[in-house]
């Protein structure tokens, strides 16, 4: 990768919990989000210098399924903050964002509601998201990766039908510790075109597959195929766990 880049760091994301940099390739002017290891904030219950690892084989899951959900993402060795990944930035449309929270009454007509609760005013609010096919194949992938942390602000609208995952440091747990906010397809059948999707990557997958298992644990490994086949078998979308919180926090 490095000999097709010369990357130009150019601001960086106040508000990311880990060290993020918006940065421009002088050679194509593109722009991409960077993520240096050494900028990772450590984790209690994450391996340190683990997490841009985990974006890397979250973007080689989405190749095998094929759904394009995820920004094309790289592994950067020699970034001008060390080893780290690097990923498309993707401008996001606000008015086309496909999660968000709404007064009762007010959510627009065929989107799906997760919760209700009220703001520190007293005032009742409802989180609700899109019902379409690219939000559906997100839930999904959200759920084999383990995803821990599906924020609102993690799906990014390029128009009111396409979305993009971001920000996947957090998968691949061999706990279970699935958190979204696109909890609407809980416990609904998945798609037979999508089950065919999830047989079919489940063969190419296999045991092992270095793309994806060289950043992750063995007990990972383990648990990422157990996932897959355990959607394969049950054919239904996962319900939120009692042991974990279902929603992560902040939403946005």
């Amino acid at each position: 990768m490095n000999a097709h880049y010369s990357i130009e760091v150019r601001g960086q994301l106040s508000e990311a919990s880990n060290a993020t940099f918006f940065c421009v390739d002088a050679a194509s002017g593109k722009e991409y989000v960077y993520k240096p290891v050494r900028g990772e904030r450590p984790l209690w219950d994450f391996p340190d210098q683990s997490l841009s690892g985990r974006e890397i084989a979250a973007s080689e899951m989405d190749k095998l399924l094929e759904w394009d959900l995820i920004p094309s993402t790289e592994w950067l060795s020699n970034g001008p903050f060390g080893e780290g990944m690097i990923q498309e930035w993707i401008p996001e449309i606000d008015a086309d964002r496909p999660v968000n929270l709404f007064s009762p009454g007010s959510v627009p007509s065929g989107w799906i509601n997760v919760l209700q609760g009220h703001t520190q005013g007293g005032d009742s609010i409802v989180l609700a998201h899109a019902n379409n096919e690219s939000l559906q194949k997100l839930a999904l992938f959200d759920a084999i990766v383990n995803n821990a942390d599906r924020k609102a602000g993690h799906i990014l609208a390029v128009n009111t039908d396409r979305f993009f995952g971001i920000d996947h440091g957090v998968c691949f747990h061999d706990e279970n510790k699935l958190r979204t906010v696109i909890w609407g397809w809980a416990g609904s059948p998945i798609p037979p075109e999508l089950l065919h999707t999830l047989k079919v990557c489940a063969e190419r997958l296999g045991d092992p597959y270095q793309p994806i298992d060289r950043w992750l644990s063995p007990a990972e490994r383990t648990a990422l195929r157990a996932r897959l086949e355990n959607l394969i078998s049950t054919e239904i979308y996962p319900s939120p766990s009692p042991e974990w919180p279902a929603i992560p926090w902040p939403v946005f």
